[in-house]
């Protein structure tokens, strides 16, 4: 049992003393006494050391002797003044007794505080007395006359009017039926008495706050608002004890009344007492109904009373029950689990007393008072550190949990460590329970986050490795050894070492229990020790012999099942703080108490930590989650494991690859090394499964090298050395796939070094060095000239050893176009390669004199070596083209006749032409080729040169072709002359007609035809006054403006720039005026370039200073108004 209070003594009537105790009042360090003499004895409380350890709860009692009884004689000295020295330590001193206090029994005490007034209740009637002196101030107070009970409170409360805070203290009396309220603001007594009428007599009362008070009679309860004085009902959801229309105990209980229906007509008291956090409980009999402060009935069970208690109160964080007299005990629950914590004997206790409502904390009250008619005993509360540690060591982590819950931060050394250590050893003890997902639900919560060693203790080797808080047996099977032993690639753990506990930070009871887990104290039930005792009835996990103490199979897989839900809410925990991919910590914002603070907290071992250590810390702690989550994969699914390696993760490399070689599952493997970057292990595993001729039955998914060579396409470009070793037996083995990891299109196979992949293709076989080459130039555009050379030599190597078929063909073709379509190859290095004598390589010949600009030589192969004339046209056609798009130099332009131009420079036709007819020796002419030139590019030959090269015995008609050709070339010229000439007439028209009549097109260019009609009435579009006789300007808009407001004109968005552009642009300049002659402030000339429209408007005719011809020029114009 819980030890939440201990009973001291403080105030016993001797037994000569006749009197008997009827009330108390504690108030400070001052404790009034009520006797059934109507005297009031005032006692003074002494400051005594803590009591000694308490006893046992269940054998706790308060005894008459523990501490030495006080005088119930005054002391020397005035009657308020301090006390001579004692020689004896007494808890409390008789100050003074006032005998004549009242003329009967004190049934009840109050003080208000504000006010200096001692509140009593005596002969049925209240009476008003001075606390200070005890002088009677209304004795008794009026209409207080057959009262029953009081109560009083004291509350803050802001003035309404003026927003200023005040102490507010109401007294409220019960006289039979009716309710009277007294009100004092600050200590002044407000003449103002409210008088409420209720429905039957009143028993008792309770202030629910500050403007509501809670009144029971016997048929129930009602609340009433002080301030407008309705009353209503309290209702719960259903009836008291039972189901809503229900009976309840020992009775037939309403909603509204708890009536009682026993033996003699007796009916119960109804008692009230309001508990924290604006929560009240009524209860009668053994019936009991929670509400809130405003009368709302609560949601909660009946207080599991064994008989009806004769007094009920709060003392926080606790619910108080006073059983009778007869019993003399007293019971602690807890009011939110209902719970009985504690039982204290006191003998003949019959009342209790709380310390008056204050306005300060709720936890500033931490004790009270409980009266018998001899004794007066005071209710210390113990630490609350030490409360919820003898609520952990006796194994009720829920009242641990729900106490601190209800505790402020201020009452305890660490209140959130606390808190989050109960609630792993409460889901350490839902794991022995077998209610697994309960406990990993807890381990998980945000206010928890358990610390994955703390959790993993829990399981056996094969799940936690070393961090494994469970012994095995040394004679287990094989087959589990190989599940549990060096499978997983971890020491043996040492039995003797201690308990491996949670690192935390923090102190006080958090630090105790996490402090001292290991040692077991046999005199205490903890769960510490239960947990490690072999009776226990819940079972752990635990690897035993499969004859007698083997785990169950299917308990096992599902406290991995649920242990995976627990590793990826930590995983996802710890990406919060640090980066997987990379392993670096990632910033973090200053937030003290922050879920991301505290899980660091948690993770590290240390107090004080860098980053660079902290860093460190969490990556172990990411290792063991993830190494375990593979575990707990591998387990209970499997095929999960695979979805941990495609993702940056911390798994140990080791346990790794035994676990999934163990199980065959090299797919996973190969994933995994390649998600650790443990490139050239996946590869030795690729290339061991991989390069024999037949597949493995253990992997035949990773037979041939179509794994290699995609794993080898994913490796960056640094890793060039890797590549080249492993890439060699997929070329060999498949010279095709195993060129994809150089010829894929994808950014690392562009961005090898391409020397390095040259040199390593070239020792294997050349055909594949010049593959890689011919990829680089044509399709990567690499311009290094020697990849071009080291590709020209390669053709013509390659050339020279292959046999004549469609391969060399096919070889010689590429060498062809590569000749011609390159330009940063050496010319006179590949002139040199290629043999001379041997036809095959006439026409590679060829295309280098070509590029080296020896066109004849080029044509002389073609022409006697080849003998291929159709090659020599192209070839000559292709020469045309490449000139015709070259610019002319101007040494080149000249304004000759177009036969001086074709002799200027002879073209590349002619030079083939002389071939054909004047050949070199010893060829012979060729004269069916020569005609077939001179039809086809005729044109493109210069005629006096091309004629002379003709044999005079060559008849007329055999040029037919050739004359018709140049004629229609001469006619095509001179017909192309004159349909320029025409376009060329038909632009100057309509430039003209655009100048001299605009456009046509509304707002568009007006042309020289342009005019604005400006009338009287017209006003200046920027300044918005009229035109008068004012110089105006024209913008293009044919808006008027003046001459001085132009520049606003413009300024305001208009599209006109400057005058000079206005009057090009059709402008008009003008006057108008009243019959004086207008003129205009430019010359003639400008006047004339600018072509504006001059005129006059009024009554006279305008005349202008420019003479009829430029006025005809200049568009003349006159405006009337």
């Amino acid at each position: 049992m819980l030890t939440a209070f201990t009973a001291r003594p403080i105030i016993e009537l001797k037994q000569r003393d006749k009197s008997k105790i009827e009330s108390i009042l504690a108030h400070g360090d001052r404790v009034l006494v009520g006797l059934n003499t109507g005297s009031l004895r005032i006692y003074r409380l002494n400051d005594l050391p803590p009591p000694p350890t308490a006893k046992p709860a269940n054998e706790a009692s308060a005894s008459h002797d523990d501490q030495p009884a006080s005088s119930d004689a005054p002391e020397s000295g005035s009657k308020d003044g301090p006390p001579a020295p004692a020689t004896a330590a007494k808890p409390t001193d008789l100050l003074r007794e006032v005998e004549k206090f009242s003329t009967r029994a004190i049934e009840q005490l109050a003080i208000i505080k504000e006010a200096s007034i001692l509140v009593s209740l005596s002969n049925s009637a209240i009476s008003l007395h001075d606390s200070n002196t005890f002088e009677p101030i209304e004795a008794p107070l009026s209409r207080t006359k057959s009262a029953s009970t009081f109560a009083v409170t004291s509350n803050i409360v802001k003035d309404p009017s003026t927003d200023i805070p005040e102490i507010i203290s109401r007294l409220a009396v019960a006289v039979k039926r009716r309710l009277l309220l007294w009100r004092w603001d600050e200590s002044e007594l407000s003449q103002d008495v409210t008088e409420i009428v209720l429905a039957e007599a009143i028993r008792t009362i309770t202030w629910a706050n500050a403007t509501k008070v809670v009144c029971g009679m016997n048929s129930g309860y009602v609340i009433v608002d002080v301030e407008t004085g309705s009353v209503e009902d309290i209702v719960g959801s259903g009836a008291i004890g039972g189901a809503a229309g229900g009976q309840g105990r020992f009775g037939a209980v309403s909603t509204a009344g708890m009536g009682y229906m026993g033996l003699g007509g007796y009916i119960p008291k109804p008692l009230s007492a309001k508990l924290g956090e604006g929560e009240l409980l009524l209860a009668k009999d053994i019936n009991t109904l929670f509400i809130r402060d405003t009368g709302v009935a609560l949601e909660k069970r009946q207080v599991p009373w064994q008989s009806a208690p004769e007094g009920i109160g709060y003392s926080y964080p606790y619910m108080l029950a006073l059983q009778p007299p007869v019993k003399g005990s007293l019971e602690v629950r807890n009011p939110d689990t209902l719970s009985l914590l504690q039982t204290i004997n006191l003998p003949g206790a019959a009342a209790l007393h709380f310390p008056p409502p204050t306005i300060s904390l709720t936890h500033a009250g931490k004790y009270f008072h409980v009266l018998s008619d001899r004794v007066v005993w005071k209710m210390d509360a113990t630490n609350y550190n030490s409360q919820i540690e003898e609520l952990v060591k006796s194994g009720k982590f829920d009242e641990a949990i729900s106490i601190l819950s209800m505790l402020e931060d201020a009452l305890l050394d660490n209140k959130t460590e606390t808190m989050r250590e109960v609630k792993m050893l409460k889901a350490e003890l839902l794991f022995r329970q077998k209610k697994y997902r309960e406990s990993m639900d807890l381990f998980n919560e945000d206010e928890i986050h358990a610390p994955p060693e703390r959790v993993l203790k829990l399981f056996p080797k094969n799940i936690a490795g070393e961090l494994s808080g469970i012994e095995e047996d040394k004679n287990d099977d094989s087959d589990h050894e190989s599940s549990n032993g060096k499978t997983n690639g971890e020491r043996a753990p040492n039995v003797d070492a201690p308990e491996v506990s949670s690192p935390q930070r923090g102190g006080g009871f958090a630090k105790y229990l996490m402090g001292h887990r290991a040692k077991i104290n046999p005199e205490t039930a903890s769960i510490v020790s239960s947990r490690r005792s072999h009776d226990d009835d819940a079972a752990s996990i635990r690897g035993k012999p499969t004859d007698e103490h083997s785990q169950d199979d299917k308990d096992l897989m599902s406290s991995v099942l649920e242990l995976n839900s627990y590793l990826a809410g930590a995983r996802a925990r710890l990406q919060r703080l640090i980066d997987p991919a990379t392993g670096k910590l990632k910033p973090q914002k200053s937030q003290s108490g922050s879920t991301e603070e505290a899980f660091k907290t948690l993770l590290t071992e240390t107090k004080d930590e860098s980053d660079k250590q902290l860093e460190k810390d969490l990556q172990a702690t990411f290792k063991v989650v993830d190494t375990t989550l593979f575990r707990a994969f591998m387990y209970s699914r499997p095929t999960l494991a695979s979805s941990l390696f495609r993702i940056p993760n911390f798994c140990d490399p080791d346990v790794v690859n035994e676990r999934l070689v163990e199980h065959n599952r090299f797919n996973e493997l190969v994933d995994f090394f390649y998600g650790k970057k443990l490139h050239r292990q996946a590869l030795d595993l690729l290339r061991k499964f991989g390069s024999p001729d037949e597949p493995d039955d253990a992997a035949p998914t990773l037979h041939g090298p179509q794994r290699t060579v995609a794993y080898l396409q994913g490796l960056p470009p640094d890793m060039i050395d890797v590549i080249l070793e492993f890439s060699e037996w997929t070329l060999k083995k498949d010279p095709k796939l195993g060129m994809d990891v150089f010829l894929a299109d994808s950014e690392n196979a562009e961005t090898l070094p391409r020397d390095k992949v040259i040199a390593f293709l070239g020792k294997i076989d050349i055909g594949l060095e010049i593959q890689y080459l011919e990829h680089i130039i044509t399709e990567l555009n690499d311009m290094t000239p020697e990849f071009h050379n080291r590709l020209t030599e390669l053709f013509i190597k390659q050339l020279k050893e292959t046999e004549k078929g469609e391969e060399w063909d096919s070889l010689m073709e590429r060498l062809v176009r590569f000749l011609k379509t390159s330009r940063q190859y050496s010319l006179s290095r590949a002139f040199g390669l290629i043999p001379r004598d041997d036809p095959f390589f006439h026409e590679a010949q060829a295309v280098v004199l070509s590029n080296m600009g020896q066109h004849k030589q080029a044509l002389v192969i073609y022409v006697f070596k080849m003998k291929d004339y159709v090659k020599a046209e192209e070839y000559c056609n292709r020469i045309h083209k490449t000139q015709d798009a070259q610019p002319a130099s101007p040494s080149h332009i000249h304004h000759g006749t177009s036969e001086d131009a074709d002799e200027a420079q002879p073209s590349i036709y002619h030079t083939l032409l002389s071939l054909y007819l004047t050949p070199p020796p010893p060829y012979v002419r060729s004269l069916g080729p020569a005609l077939e030139l001179l039809s086809k590019h005729g044109s493109r030959l210069p005629a006096t040169s091309s004629l002379s090269l003709i044999p005079d015995t060559l008849p007329v008609a055999e040029l037919e072709s050739y004359f018709r050709g140049r004629m229609r070339s001469a006619n095509s010229v001179v017909n192309e002359t004159r349909v320029v000439a025409g376009l060329r007439k038909t632009g100057l028209v309509t430039s003209q007609a655009l100048l001299l009549l605009g456009d046509g097109i509304p707002g568009g260019q007006g042309g020289r035809n342009r005019r604005v009609v400006i009338s009287d009435e017209h006003m200046c579009g920027a300044c918005y006054k009229r035109i008068g006789g004012s110089v105006v300007a024209v913008l293009p808009d044919n808006s008027v403006v003046h001459y001085g407001c132009l520049n606003r004109a413009q300024t305001g968005g208009s599209s006109v720039t400057s005058p000079v552009l206005q009057a090009q642009n059709g402008g008009a300049w003008g006057r108008t005026g009243g019959g004086a002659a207008g003129s205009i402030a430019m010359s003639p000339t400008s006047q004339t370039h600018i072509g504006g429209s001059w005129g006059r408007a009024g009554g006279a005719a305008g005349s202008g200073v420019l003479s009829p011809a430029l006025q005809a020029q200049v568009g003349w114009g006159q405006a009337t108004g």
